[in-house]
C-alpha cells in the first residue's frame, strides 16, 4: 500500500499561496507568532544560522516550514532554511506527490530534497518497531547534516507530541521525561530544535484542512497500533476535564537548556 496525497483531491481548499502573499487570517497569525515566541524564548535560531527541516510530508512538518518561512519575512535578521524528506523505499510516497512538494518548498524559498532510504536496513536483523524506525530516520538526518556542515535540525513536533511522550514515559517507563525544545547531540556539535512545541495539533490539522498544503500521508505499519495512538484518546479525555491539561503537563517540566553561542544575541 502506497502513501496518498491528501490535499490534491480537495478543490475547495484555499491555495496556500494566499498565506505567502500576506493574506493571513488571525488564527494563522497566532500560529506563526506562537512558533516565533518559542524560538525567541529558547534562543533557537539566530541571524546567519542555517536550519535543516526534517520533513515527513505530513501536516506538521509542512506547517513548520510555512511558519518559519513567513516569519523570516518579518525579522530584521536573516537565516537560511533547507529541508530534506526521507522517503522509505519499502513504502514510497506516490511519484505524483513529489512535484507538489517540490513546488511548495520552492514557493517558500526553501531548498528541498527527497532522499530515498531503506526503512528496514540489514543492521536491524529483521527486527522492527517504532523506536528503531525513529532511530533510523534520525541517523539519516544526522548523517546528512554532518555531510553538509549543518548544526540545527528543526522538527515538526508539537505540544500534543510532547504531552504524549511525557505520559508514555511516566506510565510505561517510570520516568518523568519528554522531548525537549532543544536537544543536544554529540557534545553540542548538533542540536534538534522544536519550534512548534507550544502549538496544539488541532492548529496544524486546521491549517491542512483549510489550505491546500501538499500533505502526503506516509505509510506506517504501526500508526494505529502503537502506544502513542492508544495514549491520544486518554489525553483528550483529560483535556475535557481541564482544557489546559496539555499546558499543565508541559509546564510541569523545566527546560533551561540553551545552545552555547560565542557571540551575543542579535536583537
Amino acid at each position: 500500500m502506497d502513501g496518498r496525497t491528501e490535499a490534491a483531491s480537495d478543490s475547495d481548499k484555499i491555495p496556500y499561496e494566499r498565506l505567502i502573499e500576506g493574506d493571513i487570517p488571525p488564527w494563522v497569525m497566532r500560529f506563526v507568532k506562537t512558533t516565533g515566541r518559542v524560538i525567541n524564548q529558547y534562543d533557537m535560531i539566530r541571524g546567519g544560522d542555517t536550519v535543516l527541516l526534517g520533513v515527513s510530508g505530513g501536516k506538521d512538518s509542512l506547517a513548520l516550514a510555512l511558519a518559519l518561512s513567513i516569519r523570516r519575512k518579518w525579522l530584521p535578521i536573516s537565516y537560511d532554511l533547507k529541508a530534506v524528506m526521507i522517503n522509505w523505499i519499502e513504502h514510497p510516497i506516490p511519484q505524483e506527490a513529489r512535484g507538489p512538494l517540490q513546488r511548495y518548498f520552492a514557493d517558500l524559498g526553501i531548498d528541498f530534497i527527497i532522499k530515498d532510504e531503506l526503512m528496514f536496513p540489514d543492521s536491524f536483523d529483521g527486527d522492527f518497531n517504532c523506536y528503531l524506525c525513529s532511530r533510523n530516520r534520525r541517523r539519516i538526518l544526522f548523517e546528512y547534516a554532518d555531510k553538509n556542515d549543518l548544526r540545527l535540525i528543526a522538527m515538526g513536533h508539537h505540544l500534543d507530541d510532547l504531552v504524549e511522550t511525557t505520559m508514555i514515559n511516566l506510565c510505561f517507563r517510570a520516568n518523568f521525561a519528554t522531548m525537549l525544545p532543544i536537544q543536544e547531540f554529540f557534545k553540542g556539535k548538533l542540536h534538534i530544535i522544536r519550534p512548534m512545541i507550544e502549538v496544539h495539533e488541532q492548529t496544524t490539522r486546521r491549517l491542512a484542512e483549510h489550505y491546500a498544503l501538499p500533505v502526503v500521508k506516509p505509510v506506517c505499519p504501526f500508526d494505529q497500533t502503537n502506544i502513542r495512538s492508544s495514549v491520544k484518546p486518554i489525553i483528550a479525555q483529560l483535556a475535557k476535564m481541564d482544557k489546559l491539561a496539555r499546558e499543565h503537563i508541559y509546564h510541569a517540566h523545566t527546560f533551561d537548556y540553551r545552545i552555547p553561542r560565542d557571540e551575543k544575541p542579535v536583537s
